[in-house]
């Protein structure tokens, strides 16, 4: 029998180091689930390019991968420097304008280019900048400017991000660049949005209203970087159950809630989106030392080996493929990695919801199934006719080690399923066969590619009618004849 796929997907940001035809190529071969276009970078023609080739080489290659538009959101940033970057050491004064000309920054002061900062600041508060690399203590707040004193001093550089301790930076989620990209978006047709710095689930409402007004039908990823966000489970749980996944992005979201609370917060945020029948991907930093290293640190295997172990769907690669000068190699460790997280038996051991009460029929199936599959042992291969991938998305939210397959006739659905964690598309429209040989035709597939072989046993879900989304009604086990 073959060798044991990998479950956890990858996402990989493209980017100028991952533009050409031969280098995503070699990302997909080298196991890319999930292409991201990070709007924050790069012109609409450049992802309109990127998108174009992903789908070319995917389909020459027979692979189902998803593209995830990733957009740039409210992120406060300082303006420019006279001189590029200046130096700030431990006790210098330095202000933030509204005033300030946004190209003639100095060691004293500069431009910021989000003008209600002035009232989000109150004396005491602590403002980090750069991902948390230099941090100012407000010493007091007029009409048109902060003033602070450097606590941790270190190099500042153009444009730089700022964030508040604790959060609390009204902000509204969706930009005028954002509306932009969204219609973009639709344009490109793309599998999934992901929304930054959204504070609440009326945030991910707002953008789900604008992308479906744009036309497109890409399921939307709340990426949860604000303190708001996780102030308490009813907060969070209200972004996770307003979105169809999450991200849990934890460069902002580790400046905000502080690097001690990080880990066991990526924890929670990872159980609650299963729970909740959610998508989660874990990003930010994985493989950082590969942007200019050819192998990871110890570190970062042990920090992706420990996001599979917690079950995310998906790793994430930011400026490792987009950027680094090992985008490939990059691909290749965290698949490996993956891989090897995979063999240990706590991934297939689950208390998932269990006394809990299911809301639909098609759930029901989905969760009956996954009770039978880690049960039976005979059961090699799950098989799910399906429109939409709501039911093989519900079953990947069990800890299982029986493969999950994605049978669908939708471009769109096969590609939506290269997200979900130990999911496999198969193309299969089983409205073209008659009622009596749907299952038969389905075992057969895998039975082909040596998935399958006699004697073993499936499970099949489908619906009566194939063409209703959410419409799964029937669990059948089968033998291989």
């Amino acid at each position: 029998m073959h060798a044991p796929r990998r479950r956890t997907k990858i996402v990989a940001t493209l980017g100028p180091a991952t533009s050409s035809p031969e280098r995503i190529e070699a990302l997909i071969d080298a196991g890319l689930d999930v292409a991201r276009l990070n709007f924050s970078h790069g012109s609409a023609d450049d992802h309109r390019a990127r998108v174009r080739l992903v789908r070319e080489i995917a389909d020459r290659l027979g692979r189902h991968v998803a593209i995830m538009g990733d957009l740039q959101g409210p992120k406060i940033r300082i303006a420019r420097f006279a001189d590029g970057q200046i130096e700030l050491q431990v006790g210098d004064p330095f202000t933030l304008s509204i005033q300030h000309p946004v190209d003639a920054g100095t060691r004293q002061i500069v431009g910021i280019e989000y003008p209600p900062l002035v009232q989000d600041c109150t004396p005491g508060d602590e403002l980090l900048l750069d991902d948390g690399r230099v941090i100012l203590k407000v010493d007091s707040v007029d009409e048109f400017a902060v003033h602070t004193t450097v606590t941790v001093g270190g190099p500042l550089s153009n444009n730089k991000g700022i964030n508040r301790r604790g959060g609390g930076i009204s902000a509204p989620s969706l930009t005028d660049k954002d509306r932009q990209d969204i219609r973009l978006i639709a344009e490109l047709d793309l599998d999934y949005v992901a929304v930054s710095f959204p504070r609440s689930g009326t945030d991910m409402e707002q953008a789900r209203r604008l992308v479906r007004e744009a036309g497109s039908h890409a399921w939307i990823i709340a990426k949860i970087e604000r303190a708001e966000a996780v102030a308490d489970d009813a907060a969070m749980d209200d972004l996770i159950r307003a979105s169809d996944g999450v991200m849990v992005a934890r460069g902002d979201l580790g400046v905000e809630i502080g690097d001690a609370r990080l880990v066991g917060i990526q924890k929670r945020i990872i159980q609650h989106a299963r729970t909740l029948n959610k998508v989660v991907i874990t990003a930010t930093q994985m493989m950082e030392s590969m942007i200019a290293s050819p192998i990871p640190t110890r570190a970062e295997v042990s920090d992706v080996a420990n996001a599979v172990l917690d079950y995310t769907d998906a790793v994430m690669l930011s400026a490792e493929s987009a950027s680094g000068q090992y985008p490939v190699e990059a691909v290749q460790a965290m698949a490996r990695i993956c891989l090897g997280a995979e063999q240990e038996p706590t991934s297939v051991k689950s208390h998932h919801r269990l006394g809990e009460t299911f809301t639909r029929c098609d759930e029901t199936i989905a969760l009956a199934s996954m009770y039978a599959a880690n049960h039976f042992p005979g059961i090699k291969a799950i098989i799910s006719l399906t429109e939409s991938g709501h039911t093989p998305l519900i079953m990947s939210r069990i800890r299982s080690g029986v493969p999950i397959y994605c049978y669908t006739r939708h471009e769109a659905t096969q590609r939506r399923a290269a997200m979900f964690r130990g999911v496999y598309t198969v193309p299969f429209d089983a409205a073209t066969l008659p009622p009596a040989e749907v299952s038969e035709a389905a075992i057969d597939i895998l039975r082909q590619q040596g998935l399958l072989q006699s004697g073993d046993w499936i499970i099949l879900t489908k619906g009566d009618f194939y063409s209703n989304s959410g419409g799964t009604n029937g669990l059948k086990i089968l033998r291989v004849a």
